[in-house]
């Protein structure tokens, strides 16, 4: 069995797992003998969580320690829809313009193939927020794209009288989850976007993102605000005569910032080794109009609800939440011959 082709051994292994369990599990922790690139991870979890919707958690200790068991634990209760950690704020309306009007967060991102593989589907994830005005919980949605596309092209995807768009099922969630409220507005976060594709997320993203919500009601007019979230870039601030790195929450929004336009760098998180980099944020779009000091609260306070984390993340956690959806799609046909 072992030397049988990965998508084999997995089949095997949930027959086996099926034949022993009454009905079918809601989670299944799972030992790999492989610590890393372990050849049946990704088809384990398309057969799992794509096929028949069992969350697992794939585990490959070498050292047991509490750290490894602590994040192995909040993996596993953020999988199954627990609350690691829960911002203060959030049950008050003290959040600025998100905690008393409807608002919906989303997060988008694409996970391309390795350099070499031009064949294999970009993956497309938007995650949207759910039950407002929590800003703690998500939902994603995902789909293939053409190879290497960095423009998400089925935000909005209509076919006859219905939309199989990525934004349509986070509208839908955010209103069934949230007393049956439309958002009267949405901020958009989006990762992996260069300076020079900042008009075509504008001209391209944010028009399917409108067409989505006019699709559902031709009445309904949010207001949005669209910022690009850049982590690849060489800029670092230092402490004059201090060792340290600069204090989590640091906001630098002038001098070393464009002379126009809205943006600024934000270093939420304490760097544990090497100087801090920070996040630059891009406001391209802001029909809320955020006053500067409020519209960093609300980045710097997203930073913290990242469920895998007991402590402040680099960028907002809708971001981060696109990212790895994206990114655990692209492991579901890293090993499979799939066309567009």
């Amino acid at each position: 069995m072992r030397r049988a082709p990965a998508p084999k051994r997995v089949e095997d292994m949930f027959e086996q797992v099926k034949s022993k369990l009454p009905g079918a599990p809601k989670f299944l922790l799972c030992i790999l003998a492989e610590r890393k690139n372990s050849d049946v991870y990704g088809p384990w979890k398309r057969k799992c969580l794509a096929d028949f919707g069992i969350v697992t958690q794939c585990v490959a200790p070498t050292r047991v320690n509490d750290q490894y068991l602590t994040n192995v634990l909040l993996k596993i209760n953020a999988k199954l829809g627990g609350m690691n950690s829960l911002l203060q704020i959030e049950m008050s309306p003290s959040i600025p313009l998100v905690s008393k009007v409807p608002t919906l967060i989303l997060g988008m991102d694409v996970s391309h193939g390795s350099p070499g593989q031009s064949d294999i589907p970009s993956i497309a994830a938007v995650v949207g927020s759910r039950e407002w005005p929590l800003v703690s919980k998500y939902r994603a949605s995902v789909r293939s794209q053409s190879p290497k596309l960095e423009m998400i092209d089925s935000l909005f995807k209509p076919q006859g009288t219905d939309d199989d768009g990525l934004v349509r099922e986070c509208l839908i969630d955010f209103y069934t989850s949230s007393g049956k409220r439309k958002p009267d507005q949405i901020i958009i976060f989006r990762d992996g976007v260069s300076e020079s594709q900042f008009n075509q997320v504008l001209n391209i993203e944010l028009d399917q993102i409108i067409e989505a919500c006019k699709f559902l009601d031709e009445n309904w007019n949010p207001k949005f605000t669209l910022i690009v979230a850049q982590k690849n870039h060489h800029t670092k601030f230092f402490i004059p005569g201090s060792p340290d790195n600069v204090p989590p929450g640091t906001v630098v929004d002038n001098a070393v910032c464009h002379p126009r336009n809205y943006d600024f760098y934000m270093c939420a998180h304490a760097g544990m080794i090497g100087t801090t980099r920070p996040t630059h944020y891009h406001i391209l779009h802001d029909e809320i109009h955020f006053a500067a000091d409020d519209l960093q609260d609300l980045v710097h306070s997203l930073s913290y609800v990242y469920q895998r984390s007991t402590t402040a993340i680099s960028v907002v956690s809708p971001i981060c939440y696109a990212h790895l959806a994206a990114a655990q799609v692209a492991q579901f046909i890293k090993f499979d011959e799939m066309s567009e």
